[in-house]
């Protein structure tokens, strides 16, 4: 591990002046997608994924004579990034999705929100899935930026976290990854072991590839249903056991008929929302407006991921810190009236 450098904390201003340096920061470049995805499956965070890329580059940039060139430049950005998220989940409690912390609410249950840095929070796919992935890397970075697969890796104590990632989605060998974390490659095993056994206990799908044509005429009837706000038409296209969250929110529901009786109570002000598509997560995902802004525009009101199995939406999320979320995903802050 000699090419690994020690936590170090620098602005990066500085540090890319000189000719060798910039030519580094040319090539870091390069992958700092797959890194930015790689960090946000380690910490569930995407502003504290960015934030850990770039004290990746920082730690690089400033130690690059020690990089003997015994890896590749990626192997040796992956090293420092998944060390410099270690070092970040040993100073915060994990991240969860509302239905983790508690039960099921009932339709009038106060919502209780908490801190944005305590949920699981969206990821623009656009972020994370470098454009020159194949399509075999694709389906597995698509399975493991899914809400429920993120949210399932915050249960694993850090250095397993980064073990199973290293070897299921970077695919590295023991021997790598054991070389990575200053591990032997038993325990390397042992780790990798406990960590499959802890997933097995979450409810997650097998890997996925794009939407099937079927799943894609799903997508778009939940639009039109949700449109016309035809509760009906919605309550058809819902698992037996769907669930409805909106973070930071506490608040959960689960059940097609609680879900339609939320849109038709305390829900009621998003009738004659409007959708703009986008994708989040692996999944499909709109950024949904409300009726209501000055002189008829439309406001923010959520980013929506959806998530399918079977046949069926099983998972509505409704992201409500709009502010934040917009901007990142490139999407307006305003619908003008239709």
């Amino acid at each position: 591990m000699a090419d690994v450098p020690s936590p170090l904390k620098t602005p990066l201003t500085g540090l890319s002046e000189q000719p060798q340096a910039q030519h580094t920061l040319r090539e870091m470049e390069e992958h700092r997608t797959a890194l930015t995805g790689h960090c946000y499956r380690m910490l569930g965070s995407v502003a504290e994924a960015e934030d850990a890329v770039q004290e990746t580059f920082i730690r690089a940039l400033r130690h690059q004579d020690q990089f003997e060139g015994r890896s590749s430049l990626r192997t040796w950005l992956y090293r420092i990034g998944t060390r410099v998220c270690i070092d970040l989940l040993g100073e915060r409690n994990r991240r969860a999705r509302p239905m983790e912390l508690h039960p099921p609410f009932e339709l009038d249950a106060p919502l209780g929100e908490k801190p944005a840095a305590e949920w699981v929070e969206p990821v623009p796919d656009a972020l994370v899935l470098p454009s020159n992935a194949t399509p075999a890397e694709l389906v597995m970075m698509r399975q493991s930026i899914r809400l429920a697969f993120v949210a399932a890796l915050q249960h694993l104590p850090p250095r397993q976290r980064a073990v199973l990632i290293l070897t299921e989605v970077v695919e590295w060998s023991a021997v790598e990854v054991a070389a990575a974390l200053d591990m032997t490659v038993a325990a390397v095993n042992s780790a990798l072991q406990r960590a499959r056994a802890t997933l097995a206990t979450r409810d997650l799908s097998a890997p996925r590839g794009p939407l099937t044509d079927d799943e894609v005429s799903l997508v778009q009837k939940y639009v039109d249903a949700f449109e016309r706000y035809d509760m009906d038409a919605l309550s058809a296209l819902l698992h037996h056991d769907v669930t409805m969250s909106m973070p930071p929110l506490s608040l959960w529901l689960r059940g097609p008929e609680k879900v339609c009786a939320w849109m038709l109570g305390r829900g009621a002000g998003c009738r004659g929302s409007r959708h703009i598509a986008t994708l989040a997560c692996g999944a499909p995902a709109f950024a949904q407006y409300k009726p209501g802004g000055p002189n008829g525009t439309y406001t923010p009101w959520s980013l929506t991921v959806l998530e399918i199995e079977d046949g069926r939406i099983v998972a509505l999320n409704y992201f409500l810190d709009v502010m934040t979320l917009f901007p990142r995903f490139g999407l307006p802050l305003e619908l003008p009236a239709a």
